[in-house]
């Protein structure tokens, strides 16, 4: 069985419940958190159809998820979304307003409430969460130390409103479970120190998790077709190399320039 493929997600939920966890929707966690829980969330990054097919499997497996959307053509797709809703799962916003704005913070929170009214025509969103635009210099989380998302009757976003001590967060940036070293800015700060580079190394220790955990899942990156799934790992490897030896340096670079214009 192929790893990132539709047979190997769902070999990894049925193993999740035959270890007893349950699944909630990230809304219904934050606001009643379950004692033995994952956490099924996926970042509609582009092929917006793949989410549909994985939120078809989930409603099969009596899983609800949380899809959280960009406001791009390759991810907003009307009909996709409207069909995820009436799955069941939770819709939210996947927003970019900062990079989008290249920084500009009046025209991003402008942009920011407008998005998040257009997509709350679908689904009565509470949550959002940002993207990480590897390709910009702006960190799109940077928005919130000037606003306040719970101004608009938001009540969570996972990079802030989770503690990572207590929630394991596993993500598949760079088609593995480790590439923290690899993301720009999807990893987090946690006391736990697992090291998974497969979905295979997941399920062998699967019975060493703990409690809560929050998956991070990029649709786009999982096919069973084997054509496909060959040249989305040549673009991941491509991107991943652009990344490390690119895209980090200029944005460290950035942060060290803001912190010094900030410091002056």
């Amino acid at each position: 069985m192929r790893d990132f493929s539709f047979q190997m997600y769902r070999k990894l939920v049925f193993e999740l419940k035959k270890q007893g966890y349950q699944f909630q929707c990230f809304e219904d966690f934050i606001q009643k958190p379950l004692p033995k829980v994952a956490i099924l969330r996926h970042d509609v990054d582009a092929k917006a159809y793949n989410s549909l097919r994985f939120a078809e499997m989930e409603k099969e497996l009596d899983i609800r998820a949380t899809y959280y959307f960009r406001m791009t053509k390759h991810s907003f797709v009307p009909r996709v979304i409207r069909s995820i809703v009436k799955l069941g799962h939770e819709i939210g916003y996947h927003y970019e307003d900062l990079s989008a704005a290249h920084g500009n913070m009046e025209q991003a929170i402008s942009s920011f409430k407008k998005n998040l009214e257009v997509l709350r025509t679908y689904y009565p969103i509470k949550t959002i969460c940002m993207h990480g635009k590897s390709m910009s210099v702006y960190d799109n989380r940077s928005i919130w130390n000037i606003y306040n998302y719970h101004d608009f009757d938001l009540i969570a976003e996972p990079y802030f409103d989770v503690d990572y001590d207590q929630v394991l967060y596993l993500t598949d940036t760079a088609q593995c479970w480790n590439g923290s070293k690899i993301a720009l800015r999807d990893k987090v700060t946690s006391n736990y120190h697992f090291s998974f580079t497969t979905t295979k190394d997941i399920l062998d220790n699967i019975d060493k998790l703990p409690d809560q955990l929050l998956f991070t899942i990029h649709p786009q990156r999982w096919t069973d077709n084997i054509i496909e799934w060959i040249g989305i790992r040549c673009f991941v490897m491509l991107q991943s190399f652009i990344k490390v030896h690119y895209l980090q340096i200029r944005t460290r670079n950035f942060e060290k320039r803001q912190k010094h214009s900030n410091y002056i």
